[in-house]
């Protein structure tokens, strides 16, 4: 199940680019995802449920985002701003999804897909609002507690 989730944040991600530089109807662009051999592997569930919340939430989420970055979202890459995207809704929304595996699969997609020094730039920035959108799991985190 674990690799299924990731692969559906793999694809949630190549659907997010592809809204945010394209503009083409998210029902299409998930159409056009579902018609890969891998998706198939996917967590269909958990990519509709990232893909559709991340732009049903957006303005929220980029509020949230935009506190921690050295600049606008607009300034992001489209990889970088659907990736923080991404993050920044299961932190959010999905409680059941620890926030380390969180930060560290958005770390491991800038890897895959972003700039050179991107992954590090995911890390702070989420670790920052994992802080304050997750106070509980922080402070344990922080005492070394599961």
């Amino acid at each position: 199940m674990a690799g299924s989730r990731k692969l559906a944040r793999s694809f949630t991600l190549q659907g997010l680019y592809a809204w945010l530089v394209g503009g083409a109807d998210v029902t299409l662009i998930a159409a056009n995802l579902a018609e890969d051999e891998q998706f198939k592997r996917a967590d269909e569930a958990y990519f509709r449920t990232l893909l559709y919340g991340v732009l049903k939430e957006e303005d929220l989420l980029g509020t949230h985002i935009a506190r921690f970055t050295d600049r606008t979202l607009d300034e992001l890459s489209p990889v970088e701003r659907s990736i923080l995207l991404i993050g920044a809704y299961e932190l959010l929304n999905c409680p059941d999804v620890p926030m380390r595996v969180v930060i560290n699969e958005s770390v491991e997609l800038a890897k895959s897909f972003g700039g050179t020094d991107g992954h590090k730039y995911i890390n702070g920035v989420l670790d920052k609002l994992a802080q304050e959108m997750r106070v509980v799991e922080a402070g344990q985190a922080r005492r070394g507690k599961p």
